[in-house]
C-alpha cells in the first residue's frame, strides 16, 4: 500500500504530531493548542509531564502513556481507533515527537494504514541550540544520545569525528563530564557550544574548546544538547600526510617507551602532524582494528 502524506488533513481520523515546549510553558503555538483542545485523545510519552502542560492551558483531554516501552504494544489499538475516526494527538515530553524520543513507530505506522499524518511544528532543543551557537547550520547533522556502552560509545564518537560540518546531540547531566572528555580527545580545537536549561530561567551556553567548557561547567544539572562547529580552515591548513600506521607508531612509542599518558601522547602526535587530536585518535583506531 503506497503511504500518503496528506497536506491538509481534516480534523477526524488522523494523528498529529504536536511539538510542546522544551522548558517555557509559553512556548507553543496557538494551532497546537487548539490541536490540543479538540483531539479525543492524547498519546503522551509521560502523562504526568504533559498534564502540567494541559493544566497551565486549562485542557482536558484525555491522555494514555505512550513511551519506548509500550509503544509498540499501543499501535494496533491507536491505529484501529484513528480508522474508526479518532483525532490522536501525539506528544513527547518536550520538544518535536520521533527526535530522540518516541513517534516515528507510530507515524509509520498510520503511513502504512494511510492514515493523515499532520505534524504541527514547534519548539526543538538541537535546532534552538544550534541557532544560538552562531556555527554555520548548512549543512546541520543531527544526532541522538551517545550510547551508554564503552565499546558503542567509542564507535559512535569515531563517527562523530568524521563529520566536519556542524553537529549537535543530547546529553544527560550524568554523562556529560565524560562525553566533554571525549570531545576534548576527539575534538581537539574545534570549538563547541554547551546548552543547558533552554527557554528556562536558567539557560546557559557555554562556548569555547571542549577542554575549556568543562573547565567551567560547574555541577552538571539539566538537560543538555551539544552543538560542535565544522573543523576550522586553520587546522585543515596545517595538516599534512601521514598514514594510520605513522600515527600508531608515534603514539606507541610515546607511550610505551616514555611513559606518556594516552590523552598527552594523542596531543604530542596531533602537534607533531599537525592535525587535530581528534584525527589522530580515529588514526590510531582504524590502526588498530587493522592490526587485529
Amino acid at each position: 500500500m503506497n503511504r500518503v502524506l496528506h497536506d491538509n488533513p481534516q480534523m477526524s481520523g488522523t494523528l498529529y504530531v504536536v511539538a510542546t515546549p522544551i522548558g517555557n510553558l509559553e512556548d507553543i503555538t496557538l494551532r497546537a493548542l487548539r490541536v490540543l483542545r479538540e483531539a479525543d485523545l492524547i498519546a503522551a510519552e509521560d502523562t504526568r509531564r504533559t498534564a502540567k502542560l494541559l493544566t497551565h492551558h486549562a485542557i482536558s483531554t484525555p491522555t494514555l502513556s505512550v513511551h519506548e516501552h509500550n509503544i509498540r504494544s499501543r499501535i494496533p489499538s491507536l491505529v484501529q481507533r484513528m480508522k474508526a475516526g479518532a483525532r490522536v494527538a501525539l506528544v513527547t515530553d518536550a520538544g518535536v515527537p520521533g527526535v530522540s524520543d518516541p513517534g516515528v513507530e507510530l507515524v509509520n505506522a498510520c503511513l502504512d494504514a494511510d492514515i493523515p499524518v499532520d505534524p504541527v511544528p514547534g519548539p526543538s532543543a538541537p535546532l534552538t541550540a544550534a541557532v544560538a551557537s552562531g556555527f554555520p547550520l548548512t549543512p546541520l547533522t543531527l544526532l541522538g544520545f551517545p550510547p551508554v556502552k564503552e565499546t558503542e560509545r567509542a564507535t559512535w564518537f569515531l563517527a562523530l569525528d568524521q563529520i566536519r560540518h556542524t553537529l549537535t546531540f543530547f546529553e544527560s547531566p550524568h554523562r556529560v563530564v565524560q562525553t566533554l572528555s571525549d570531545l576534548s580527545l576527539k575534538l581537539g580545537e574545534r570549538q563547541i557550544v554547551v546548552a543547558r536549561e533552554l527557554t528556562k530561567a536558567h539557560q546557559e551556553f557555554l562556548r569555547g574548546t571542549a577542554r575549556e567548557v568543562a573547565a567551567r561547567l560547574g555541577t552538571p544539572r539539566g538537560e543538555f544538547t551539544i552543538v560542535v562547529a565544522p573543523i576550522s580552515k586553520a587546522l585543515v591548513d596545517r595538516e599534512i600526510p601521514f598514514s594510520d600506521d605513522d600515527a600508531l607508531r608515534e603514539f606507541g612509542e610515546l607511550t610505551k617507551t616514555r611513559g606518556l599518558r594516552r590523552r598527552d601522547a594523542i596531543a604530542m602526535v596531533a602537534k607533531r602532524f599537525g592535525r587535530s587530536t581528534r584525527d589522530i585518535y580515529a588514526a590510531v583506531e582504524r590502526a588498530k582494528i587493522a592490526a587485529r
